[in-house]
């Protein structure tokens, strides 16, 4: 198939484009910024861009993994993530309707579903960790990122509704490489391996999930899949992991409070939200290759981790406007 990827030279593009190439799909690449895979230097709020590049290419289906995220809010105003996020995901759509699509893949993000007391967590006084499956809620963002995530979704399953175009809405866990932007208690590699317990996972696996709903595209309907490491741990171990997530840790994984000292890393005290990808491994057939256990057997064997960790990363974007 002609797949339009947006967001083609950032950090998921960079690994979904080859993906997709591998298995048999040609890429037309768009992005703001100049990329390896990007042919199309457009924003996608340009509705005049977003259908030349249908009308110049065929496009034959769309995976929208363009937009601005959670630390571009320090950078852009809050205009520029409704155009981008909300206007773009709208642009794109109605291209595809206009086409005949079958299917839509969009990259959310499980940042809209972390509520003012989902981040507070233990410090806000939650007694256990929140379980965050497809049928958390009410949903509350907190940030223009959020609400703009949110409404682009809105907008995916109305024009389900109106069209009948399928719909998979991939909400994404944590993968990207560089420095939290708000923690800074950890090491950055201490940090991301403590978050494949409950809510990492790499971008080859992100990038897997997005190939496979693609193939499922047809006949899927319109559905939200949430996507992360599996974590070990069980929803009646929610009050337990709050309180004493070093227990429950030791309960699945025996050795890792040796393997991490060896390493001069710390185990987290306290788990108080933890994402359940059960749906988008049930429905999508999608099996990540990395969880918290493949991060202690590196520990263990002395190999390098199964996960990218820059902290001198920047976007292409930002690169470009330097």
């Amino acid at each position: 198939m002609k797949i339009l990827l947006t967001g083609s030279s950032g950090w998921l593009g960079r690994y979904l484009a080859p993906l997709l190439m591998q298995h048999g799909h040609q890429v037309i690449g768009l992005d703001v910024a100049p990329g390896e895979h990007t042919q199309i230097i457009a924003t996608v709020a340009d509705r005049a861009a977003v259908d030349r590049a249908f009308a110049d290419n065929g496009i034959e289906a769309v995976i929208h993994g363009g937009a601005l995220h959670k630390p571009d809010i320090a950078r852009y105003p809050a205009k520029a993530f409704v155009d981008v996020n909300v206007a773009g995901t709208l642009n794109l759509l109605e291209a595809a309707i206009a086409a005949g699509h079958d299917r839509f893949i969009f990259t959310s993000t499980t940042s809209l579903m972390i509520r003012a007391d989902v981040r507070a967590g233990k410090a806000g006084g939650a007694t256990k960790a929140f379980w965050l499956d497809e049928d958390f809620g009410p949903l509350k963002p907190r940030n223009i990122y959020g609400v703009t995530k949110r409404a682009a979704e809105h907008l995916c399953r109305l024009y389900h509704e109106l069209h009948g175009i399928n719909v998979a809405i991939l909400r994404t866990g944590r993968f990207f490489p560089e420095e939290d932007d708000t923690h800074r208690d950890l090491s950055g590699p201490n940090r991301k391996a403590n978050e494949f317990l409950n809510r990492r996972l790499t971008v080859e696996d992100a990038a897997m999930a997005h190939l496979q709903a693609l193939d499922k595209g047809p006949g899927l309907g319109c559905e939200t899949f949430i996507l992360s490491a599996p974590p070990p741990f069980k929803p009646d171990e929610a009050v337990e992991l709050i309180n004493d997530a070093q227990a429950v840790i030791a309960r699945y994984f025996p050795d890792a409070a040796e393997l991490y000292a060896a390493r001069g890393w710390q185990l987290p005290n306290y788990i108080d939200r933890v994402y359940d990808p059960a749906k988008a491994q049930a429905m999508l057939g999608w099996q990540p290759d990395t969880d918290f256990a493949a991060i202690l057997s590196a520990l263990r064997d002395d190999t390098p981790l199964p996960f990218a960790h820059d902290a001198s990363y920047v976007s292409p974007k930002e690169r470009g406007a330097a």
